[in-house]
């Protein structure tokens, strides 16, 4: 009975873990027991579960994973990640269970040691490693792949318990002083499997979480029973089924009974947590000795390279204007690729002295633009332009004031925060639309500080010979704040003034003499001013956080920005790309070979970790500098700054070669494409094929090469930035020798490709299968038909224009005559499919084809059980009779499912069954009908199943969409393309608890718009003359977000007017016709609403009703600067930073000055740590088992792998430090939480955007972990920034807005501001009812806290009818004997004896007058706490007395 017991409460607190970590699954094939020794006998060479992406199991898609917000970037199309849902934990309050939230004194020495690790690399990230072109080559030949060097690993035993059905109640402890409790809504769980993958049990992490879940047998959980109806708070569903994740796997079978693929990934994966002990050196101190300043010390790890020592060394804020130098250790110099671990010497209180280097042209140059930009480092400019990674953060603005507050004694902290509460009127419930310049607050730290007037290079250069040969490099001008001019000499040694002026070559130095090595210092001895000021500027800057500092690996653009003055900067205006179109600006005269870079980093060897280490850090940091080379090489494409290779073509079909990169547009050229659609299918190709590309480069093929691919939209025209491959533009090159470039007339085959091809096509399920040659001779394929492969001149086999890489979509590739009946599913002709595309490329998603993959494999085991339970019955045969029986059934279950093989389950996809012009051989016949048969099932479960599993998750709140980008990610999370919005719309809006999702349906109606609009956008652009682009782009603003605008009058701008006053006029009406005459300018309001109903109605299959946007805006509740803010983001414009009137009929709502820039629309590969992903992987394993230290010290593992591979500011080191900040916050150490959730907003605020859904999630954790820590009034300003963004980002009807205000309401109360609690509560009330149900037990408990704060105030009649609201909720929901139901109706009558008093008092038209005699509520903010954590989905009963003495010390 104990052990059962013990069994029992160990899975109830796996569940709580499970609610922790944000886990939502569903349900697993009942039958799998029943078909576990079948499907071990169908088990070959093939893994029954491989997704398409390279992942070994289908299951773990986005929607499936343990942590929902973790998306992974090897996925083909990787978008931004879906918004999590709260996290929930029930523990026990008994002294063993509370143990789970200490910090043991080892485990947190070990945190805190890997977290200032990872710090230690955050300067030093992948994006900072400025290296040459030599430099990468020489790295790349280093190290040589040898597959046999793989360490041989023991296998891991798994671990098996039995499934068991728990059900139990939990009575949280009342708190006297707080009369609200929450309980958690209904969670059931049946058949739940444990026997997972288990982590080493020696592990001292594990081991003690093992005895610390052990103990747990006190543990009492409650879970509320609650009707899956209408107006339910939650709908019942499984929480938990582990088959379903992670397949059952034998503990008793070696390895040899495994496919080889298998073991080879096993072994991999115990090499990694062995090798990732080797990264977790400790850190050490080491003293850094530079010339002219004292001795500092800088803490650095073992493992960093001299490299990135020296990175570091540039941003120290001693060391920080010193460039050319390099690191000597007792006399000898460190190379700059070694580890420090690997010197000799380099240890504790090591001396490392900074030595001065003789500087070349080159250093010389770059030590320049490094003072340019440390002068101009605390403004806003280059964030708000776009430029070198600088992007917006402002979070400082909100946590620096909650600091300087934490220095005052508390009694003056809190006098001041109790009159600093009141948040600004748009803040307030009730706001309309909100402004739009609070979006960019004003920062202190960004107040101009000027340390010169002008730094330029001086118009005597480049030095003549004879200078030269003295080591003159370059003459700099300079003028000080003292209006002093100097004339600087560059040499080889360093810098000095001369005697030139602007008018006489003097290059001798001036009177007195002095040379120094840096420019700074030179400064610093001949201007005082620039002393002063340049010291006042570096320790601002060192005050700024490095993740404010730091530069992103992947440039983010802004949507709006003010319009802020142009200031004078000579240096950037000599290293501007218009001086140096077609090379690098570092280095003039040379070009990067980027195939080769790119092809020489994937041929390095991944044989240990710290080799994949390197192999994926070269690939990051190249594929980085890649995207940025091709967005300003597109940029030049479209602005006519490069010559065409094909100049006597037409514009649109024009190519270019610029960096050595190949630029095409997405226009049909030479009619390739007029088959697929024409141009609009060469548009759609691109992207098609940036997905193909990134799935090959996912499953990482050794010996298979695909091109850096990167697509970049700009000024209506979509531009293919591709590597170039060695030869091919040659004429004699030789000649395609896989596939076919003119959609089947020609096809060729060739061993090599299909050796290669082999390899890929079981990871994304692509079926090997023949076509007919231009010979009538059959050729075999594993790819889809428009696949190309050659070999370049290096001899790598190449493919590319892998558009067909995943299977069609038949719901959009015939019209509905073309298509036989037979064919067509139920579901579909319900949706009103097969309709016409535009083009013929509608792929399916790869997100889709891995559900789909599963659900069919649900489908085998339920089919292969009942077959065997038929045999059953049967009279008992020979052993080789149940052979045959168990093979009988499988080759049923294999045909009934669609299997390419008859005896295991192994389903393909033939991406060429509907391509145009391929024929394919005559005994294919009952093939090709089986594969058009299961492309029409995988459409048919499109709609059948996850339309309505994506709506689902929006009703449970797994998915919480707030914009577009939002609403994208939910669709492609669960495999729907955006083209399915109209079908998402009628699926909806046939739904009963449709009025729980209206936010969904508001978004998906916005988006439709937009999107429909982006596409009239485009077409619309490429009519607009360069010089007329802010007028005609201001001019569609105000035809899609006003109603009254008309075609464009005489009253636009004029910039250059004639000379003479009689020309003046002329010059007007002459432009004036010449505007109006263009097609761009006769657009209206109207025509333009026309345009999108039929663009909507034709691709998004969605039919507007409305005769008007204003109808459209009214009918759905829709805010125009959420539209606005929508189609800048997707079109790439900078709109002003002002408060925009869109109502007014008189007046313009923009005008040409209000659009400042438009930014190129960039769509790229995603690299990222394939050991890191594992890790995380296998932290879920842990998590799912109890383990949560182990799984804790797994994710900090793939935090410090994550970091050193992609840099810090990445979104993968982003979700880490997430995870770490919310487990850090379960185990109760609140200045870890706060600390690390600092840095998630920060990251998400530079990556994503300071209005991202994400980032505005990461502001409601922060708020409440500040709250947790005593920063009240910080986590109040935070919740005030969060509340504001949401309603900037989807407005105010969003169920986001309720917990905001229910978090506000209870902050607010906790500082005695009744008022402006009741108000924020009160606007959260009838948001929960809306979007969780009257009767949900959400809106029970905002009664419940409604109630509370009445009763605070002595309104006793109103906290009494809202408690009897509350106990009607309760006794309905979960009965009278319910512990909720039960201290509900206690209240109800102690506030009915309160009201009685009164009225006996004479007070009961007033209630509030018996204040004084009453016995009141104390005010108790750990219970404002409490009832935060609930309302967040934490769930922490009150600590016992000798635990909460051992917490507070």
């Amino acid at each position: 009975m104990e052990d059962d017991r013990l069994a029992q409460m160990s899975s109830l607190c796996m569940v709580s873990l499970f609610h922790v970590m944000g886990f939502y699954v569903q349900d697993s094939p009942a039958s799998w027991e029943t078909f576990c020794s079948a499907v071990k006998r169908c088990q070959t060479t093939d893994d029954l579960l491989t997704a398409s992406t390279g992942i070994t199991n289908p299951a773990l898609e986005p929607e499936n994973f343990l942590f929902p917000d973790i998306i992974l970037s090897s996925n083909p199309a990787g978008e931004v990640t879906l918004v999590e849902p709260m996290v929930c934990l029930l523990v026990s309050e008994e002294e063993d269970g509370v143990r789970l939230m200490e910090h043991e004194k080892g485990d947190g020495e070990r945190r805190g040691h890997r977290f200032s690790e990872v710090e230690t690399h955050i300067g030093m990230g992948v994006q900072t490693e400025a290296k040459s072109q030599a430099e990468v080559q020489t790295q790349t030949e280093m190290l040589k792949f040898d597959e046999g060097e793989e360490r041989k690993r023991n296998k891991e035993k798994n671990e098996e318990t039995k499934p068991s059905k728990i059900k139990a109640e939990q009575k949280l402890e009342e708190n006297t002083n707080f009369p609200v409790r929450w309980d958690d809504s209904k969670l059931q769980m049946s058949d739940l499997n444990t026997s997972v993958e288990t982590a080493d049990p020696s592990t001292s992490g594990q081991a003690q979480d093992s005895l610390l879940w052990s103990k747990l047998t006190d543990v009492q959980h409650s879970f509320l029973e609650e009707d899956d109806e209408e107006g339910s708070g939650m709908t019942q569903r499984p929480l938990l089924f582990l088959d379903k994740l992670f397949p059952k796997v034998q503990a008793a079978e070696s390895c040899s009974d495994n496919p080889p693929e298998l073991c080879h990934e096993e072994k991999r994966n115990n090499s990694v947590l062995q090798d990732i002990h080797h990264l977790q050196d400790p850190e050490f101190t080491c003293r850094i000795q530079s010339p002219g300043a004292e001795t500092f010390d800088l803490q650095v790890s073992a493992q960093m390279l001299v490299s990135e020592l020296q990175q570091a060394l540039m941003d120290h804020e001693v060391t920080c204007h010193r460039t050319c130098f390099s690191l000597q250790h007792e006399g000898a110099a460190l190379d700059s690729g070694a580890e420090l671990r690997s010197i000799q010497g380099v240890q504790d209180r090591a001396l490392i002295k900074v030595v001065e280097d003789s500087y070349s042209i080159r250093e010389a140059r770059l030590h320049l633009r490094h003072v340019s930009d440390l002068l101009r480092s605390l403004g806003p400019a280059d964030s708000f332009n776009g430029v070198n990674g600088s992007s917006l953060s402002y979070l400082s603005c909100y946590t620096r004031r909650g600091q300087e507050r934490e220095k005052m004694t508390k009694n003056q902290a809190f006098e001041k925060e109790s009159t600093d509460c009141s948040p600004p009127d748009y803040i307030l419930p009730g706001c309309k639309e909100p402004p739009v310049t609070p979006l960019q607050p004003v920062r202190d730290d960004w107040k101009p500080l000027q340390c010169l007037r002008v730094l330029s290079l001086s118009g005597w250069n480049p030095p003549p010979g004879n200078r030269r040969m003295h080591g003159d490099l370059m003459y700099i001008n300079v003028l000080t704040l003292e209006d002093k001019e100097l004339n600087i000499t560059s040499s080889t040694r360093g810098f000095y003034c001369n005697q030139s002026t602007a008018f006489i070559f003097n290059p001798k130095p001036s009177i007195p003499k002095i040379l120094c090595h840096s420019l700074v210092e030179l400064l610093n001895q001949v201007s005082p001013a620039f002393k002063k000021n340049f010291s006042t500027l570096q320790k601002r800057r060192a005050q700024r956080h490095l993740y404010e500092r730091a530069a992103a690996p992947f440039q983010l653009f802004t949507w709006i920005a003010p319009h802020g003055d142009h200031s004078l900067d000579c240096v950037r205006a000599e290293e501007s790309p218009s001086s140096h179109m077609g090379q690098d600006e570092l280095t003039a005269g040379q070009s990067r070979d980027w195939n080769e870079e790119l092809q020489g980093c994937r041929e390095l060897p991944r044989g240990s970790l710290q080799e994949r280490l390197h192999r994926e850090r070269s690939i990051f940091k190249t594929i980085s500098d890649f995207v940025a080379a091709a967005t300003q090489g597109a940029i030049a494409v479209i602005d006519g700054n490069v010559m065409p290779l094909n100049p006597r073509e037409p514009p649109h079909l024009q190519m270019f070669v610029w960096n050595n990169l190949f630029f095409s547009q997405g226009f049909d050229l030479s009619d390739h494409y007029k088959p697929l659609g024409g141009d609009t299918a060469a548009h759609a190709a691109a992207v098609c094929d940036l997905r193909g590309v990134q799935a090959y480069t996912s499953v990482d093929t050794e010996g298979l090469h695909t091109l850096g691919t990167a697509v970049v939209d700009y000024r209506g025209v979509r531009v293919v930035a591709q590597t170039i491959i060695p030869g091919i533009l040659e004429k004699n090159h030789e000649q395609i020798v896989y596939g076919s470039n003119d959609n089947g007339k020609t096809v060729f085959t060739h061993p090599r490709f299909l050796e290669l091809l082999s390899e890929t096509s079981k990871p994304l399920r692509i079926q090997h299968h023949q076509v007919l040659d231009h010979n009538n001779r059959p050729a075999e394929l594993c790819s889809g038909i428009t696949t190309i492969g050659l070999f370049g001149n290096d001899r790598r086999a190449y493919v590319l224009d892998l558009l067909r890489t995943f299977p069609p979509d038949l719901n959009f590739q015939f019209s509905e005559g073309e298509a036989t009946g037979e064919e067509l599913p139920d579901v579909c002709k319900s949706f009103g499919y097969p309709c016409r595309h535009r083009h013929r490329l509608a792929n399916l998603r790869p997100e889709l084809i891995n559900a789909f993959v599963q659900h069919r494999y649900e489908l085998f085991v339920k089919i292969v059980s009942e077959e065997l339970k038929k045999q059953e019955k049967a009279t008992e045969r020979s052993a080789e009779d149940a052979e045959q029986r168990r093979r009988t059934a499988v080759s049923r279950a294999c045909k009934a499912v669609g299997s390419v093989s008859d005896s295991c389950f192994d389903v393909r996809f033939n991406p060429n069954v509907c391509s145009p012009g391929v024929t394919f051989p005559s005994e294919c016949v009952e093939e090709l009908r089986s594969q058009r048969q299961l492309l029409w099932s995988a459409a048919a479960f499109l709609l059948s199943d996850q339309i309505p599993a994506v709506l689902r998750d929006c009703l449970d709140r797994i998915a919480n969409p707030m914009d577009g980008a939002s609403l994208t990610s939910v669709l492609h999370q669960r495999g729907v393309n955006v083209r399915y919005l109209g079908s998402v719309l009628m699926k909806l809006d046939m739904m009963e608890e449709k009025a729980r999702l209206r936010h969904v349906q508001r978004i998906s109606v916005s988006e439709v718009i937009i999107r429909s609009a982006n596409h009239i956008f485009r077409t619309y652009l490429q009519d607009v003359k360069p010089a007329d682009f802010s007028v005609a782009v201001s001019h569609f603003l105000n035809c899609l977000l006003t109603s009254s605008c008309s075609s464009l009058s005489d009253g636009s701008s004029l910039e250059l007017p004639s000379h003479r006053r009689s020309r003046r006029r002329r010059g007007h009406s002459n432009r004036v016709s010449l505007t109006t005459e263009s097609v761009w300018a006769r657009l209206t309001s109207n025509r333009l609403w026309d345009r999108i109903r039929a663009e909507a109605e034709d691709y998004y299959k969605y039919a507007f009703e409305s005769e008007s946007l204003e109808e459209v805006i009214e009918k759905h509740n829709l805010q125009r600067i959420s539209l606005l803010r929508e189609f800048a983001i997707k079109t790439g414009i900078q709109v002003q930073l002002r408060e925009y009137v869109f109502e007014s009929r008189q007046k313009s709502a923009f005008v040409e000055d209000d659009v400042i820039n438009m930014f190129p629309v960039v769509k790229r590969l995603r690299p990222t740590s394939s050991d890191a992903t594992q890790l995380l992987q296998r932290a879920r394993l842990a998590a799912q088992e109890g383990h949560l230290r182990y799984s804790h010290d797994l994710i900090t593992q793939a935090l410090t792998l994550f970091s050193r591979t992609c840099g810090v500011l990445h979104e993968d080191v982003c979700t880490c430090l997430r995870l770490l900040g919310r487990l850090s916050y379960v185990f109760q150490d609140i200045g870890d939480a706060v600390r690390l959730q600092e840095k998630v907003v920060m990251i998400s605020e530079r990556i994503q955007g300071i209005d991202h859904p994400q980032t505005i999630e990461d502001y409601t954790y922060l708020a409440l972990y500040c709250f947790a820590g005593g920063q009240h009034s910080t986590s109040l300003q935070l919740l005030y920034r969060a509340r504001y963004l949401t309603l900037l980002v989807s407005g105010e009807d969003h169920p986001h807005v309720a917990l905001l205000d229910n978090m506000l309401g209870l902050v607010l109360y906790g500082l005695m501001k009744y008022e402006l609690s009741l108000k924020f509560l009160q606007k959260a009330l009838p948001l929960t009812s809306k979007y969780h149900g009257v009767s949900s037990l959400k809106h029970a408990h905002c009664h419940r806290l409604l109630t509370a704060v009445y009763e605070s105030k002595g309104d006793l009649l109103s906290a009494l009818q809202h408690e009897k609201e509350a106990y009607s909720i309760y006794l309905s929901q979960v009965g009278e004997n319910h512990a909720n139901t039960e201290e509900c109706l206690e209240h109800l009558k102690s506030l009915n004896q309160r009201v009685a008093l009164c009225k006996k008092m004479d007070c009961s038209e007033a209630p509030s007058a018996c204040n004084p005699h009453l016995e009141l509520y104390t005010l108790n903010l750990s219970a404002v706490l409490q009832q935060l954590n609930v309302v967040c989905g934490f769930d922490f009963p009150p600590l016992s007395k000798s635990e909460d003495k051992k917490r507070r010390k």
